[in-house]
């Protein structure tokens, strides 16, 4: 169940405020930058070295840079000296607030460590800097997560009526929540997530809320506050309609009340609430990542195997991607074993 929702919460995390450029100006900058070709490459490189101060020819190479980085050692080295460059000197790029503006612990090292120093440093000299302080927070997201809370709790202070700062802060705790196996700090980050992700859902308005509900409800069922979680459930299913979200709201609405059922020994109930999810239309998210196979798992652990069946022949209508994965664990299935890979 901790796994849930993680590669959404990464990037709704990643996505920060955009001082100079908006943030889609910035993106498709990058993007641009991406199908650059080499003599394409070579033009912009030069500006910079005219122009060390033009902004968007280096988020067009961080964006270039960004998939190369991983085969050629040359276009990792020329990423990190711009990402430094720009928190070093002009650190409200909007391209650090988007993935391509970061650096990895790992795979950076060194560079990453300078990273942080730098943002340490700017954010000592301008501590009330909105656009510093979520900047930071994407940087410091994964390798150093405190210090990504601490960014944006200054944030939430400085700008309070502000739903993005808890917004942000419930999607920190619901990774804490997704990436422990301690059962203890997995009810200790959901009810903290659940709390700033209530502040956002009060300061929030229409669509904001409606994309807040499924990781309401996922907060409230792993803090324990059933009650809560069957009322996001159900505020889910009844905000189906026309629009992108309508279809993850059927699904996780309906999986929600489902493992809620599970847990409180109706099997029957959570079989229909599993096969009701498996009815939904799809949506972007759940076209490209997958539908959620927790409740299904859990199901299969009791021996309800045709209905697990059914719900995965149902996820094939939708999660195309999926339909190599989804044949190998009805294969498994059908043999009467509970697929390893089954999440």
């Amino acid at each position: 169940m901790r796994n849930r929702y993680l590669t959404a919460a990464v990037m709704g995390l990643m996505c920060g405020l955009c001082s100079v450029l908006h943030a889609a100006d910035v993106t498709m900058l990058a993007i641009e930058g991406r199908r650059m070709t080499p003599d394409q490459v070579a033009t912009v490189e030069k500006k910079v070295q005219e122009n060390p101060k033009n902004i968007e020819a280096r988020t067009q190479l961080l964006g270039y840079y960004f998939a190369k980085q991983y085969t050629d050692t040359a276009a990792r080295k020329a990423k990190q000296e711009n990402v430094l460059w720009l928190i070093e000197n002009k650190p409200e790029a909007g391209v650090l607030g988007t993935p391509f503006g970061q650096l990895d612990m790992v795979l950076d090292g060194s560079a990453y460590t300078r990273g942080k120093q730098a943002w340490e440093k700017q954010l000592k000299a301008q501590p009330d800097n909105l656009t510093l302080l979520e900047h930071s927070a994407n940087y410091f997201l994964l390798p150093d997560r405190e210090l990504a809370k601490k960014s944006l709790k200054k944030a939430q202070k400085l700008d309070a009526d502000n739903p993005q700062w808890a917004r942000k802060l419930g999607q920190l705790y619901s990774l804490d929540m997704q990436s422990s196996s301690s059962l203890k700090v997995q009810k200790e980050a959901a009810t903290k997530a659940l709390e700033q992700l209530e502040i956002a859902y009060q300061l929030s308005a229409n669509q904001a809320k409606d994309a807040l509900l499924k990781s309401l409800a996922q907060a409230a069922l792993v803090a324990g506050d059933t009650e809560k979680a069957k009322q996001y459930a159900e505020l889910m299913l009844n905000q189906i309609g026309s629009d992108w979200n309508s279809g993850n709201n059927e699904h996780y609405g309906n999986i929600t009340l489902g493992e809620i059922a599970l847990a409180e020994g109706d099997v029957d109930a959570a079989k229909q609430y599993l096969i009701k999810a498996g009815k939904t239309k799809g949506s972007p998210q759940l076209n490209s990542f997958g539908p959620d196979f927790g409740l299904a798992k859990a199901l299969l652990e009791k021996d309800q195997k045709e209905v697990v069946l059914e719900y995965l022949a149902l996820c094939g209508n939708f999660w195309v991607l999926g339909k190599d994965r989804l044949a190998e664990w009805t294969k498994s299935i059908n043999d009467n074993q509970i697929p390893k890979t089954l999440r």
